[in-house]
């Protein structure tokens, strides 16, 4: 008996930010929004742990998500985050030709790998825009905005990737960060499109764990039987139910816009140390390219910063770097020791 998928691959799919940090590390790896969840939030989760006796209802929380992309209650799934999602979107489709469009989150491969998929690569490059995949690709997944690069694909190019017998899979678990989430397929019917939202980088629930699946639906009816019972936690339902909330949302659009000031000014800093920034980016991450960039990394760890790797993403190599954007102090701390490192 050969070696499981997941051996084959070239680079550690499973490697991500959280197993950058530690102890002491100003935290630039991961990608959650510093000083949450808010307090409103928290203590919707503290009393939620009052029903914890009963077993999980999803129905209220599948209806306010329903009801926040304009969707049928039977075309939402709610998960233990995105992660869970592309675990259950891998046990349950059975494509002949499967492409993840890379760099990206790598996980959707992952799952793909570890239940028997065989798995294409479309490698972007230059700018990392979208380009064409394969005609025969009857499953295709793709990020938006896309982790690491930050890149935003207009909606109308992920849209154009729709085609008959394809699922095309769409992450969405960064889409808060753009202000007015233009770019959103969520709320769009497409032939044989899944969104993927995350609730854990906005709100600061990684540890909870908490998102949803927007599909046709007999796909989530199928993708709900291959769900454990009762996989999503009553706090990670509140969660979701507030989450999609009219006042959530509004607030998470502020954020937004306020992201993209300090997201301008982080990428402002970097490229006048030289480097090379993508551009255009409107996630709350940079991707740099960093020559000699792993030894960057180390030094930077000395200093007491922790940022991601990107040699661990197909398409990337070991100059680049992702670093999250943070606040301006932060940033202005972390731009003095970078700048020691490289002069």
């Amino acid at each position: 008996m050969g070696p499981p998928p997941e051996a084959t691959t070239d680079v550690d799919l499973r490697h991500h930010g959280d197993a950058e940090v530690g102890p002491g590390l100003v935290d630039l790896a991961v990608n959650v929004r510093q000083g949450t969840p808010p307090e409103w939030l928290a203590a919707l989760l503290r009393d939620s742990v009052a029903g914890l006796a009963a077993y999980p209802d999803p129905g209220r929380a599948r209806r306010a998500v329903a009801r926040r992309h304009g969707r049928d209650e039977d075309e939402v799934l709610l998960t233990a985050g995105a992660a869970e999602a592309f675990v259950l979107l891998a046990r349950v489709l059975r494509p002949r030709h499967a492409v993840v469009v890379h760099p990206q989150f790598t996980e959707p491969e992952s799952a793909l790998r570890a239940a028997g998929h065989d798995v294409a690569r479309v490698i972007l490059t230059g700018g990392f825009r979208l380009g064409p995949v394969p005609a025969g690709a009857d499953l295709v997944m793709i990020g938006n905005p896309t982790n690491p690069t930050s890149v935003l694909h207009p909606a109308r190019e992920i849209a154009a990737l729709a085609a008959p017998g394809r699922t095309l899979v769409v992450d969405e678990a960064f889409m808060d960060c753009v202000p007015g989430e233009t770019e959103s397929l969520a709320g769009r019917r497409l032939p044989g499109l899944v969104v993927v939202r995350s609730l854990t980088k906005t709100w600061g629930l990684a540890g909870l764990r908490a998102g949803y699946v927007l599909a046709e639906p007999g796909l989530i009816a199928r993708l709900a039987t291959a769900q454990p019972l009762w996989s999503v936690s009553t706090p990670a339902l509140v969660a979701a139910e507030a989450c999609v909330s009219p006042r959530a949302v509004a607030e998470a659009d502020a954020w937004a816009r306020d992201l993209t000031l300090d997201r301008e000014r982080f990428a402002r800093a970097l490229t006048g140390l030289g480097l090379h920034v993508v551009p255009g980016a409107r996630a709350s991450f940079l991707c740099v390219r960093v020559p000699g960039g792993a030894g960057v990394r180390a030094a930077l760890r000395e200093r007491g910063y922790a940022v991601r790797r990107g040699d661990t993403f197909p398409g990337l190599g070991p100059d680049w770097l992702r670093v999250a954007v943070r606040d301006e102090a932060t940033v202005t701390a972390f731009i003095a020791e970078l700048t020691e490192i490289l002069h």
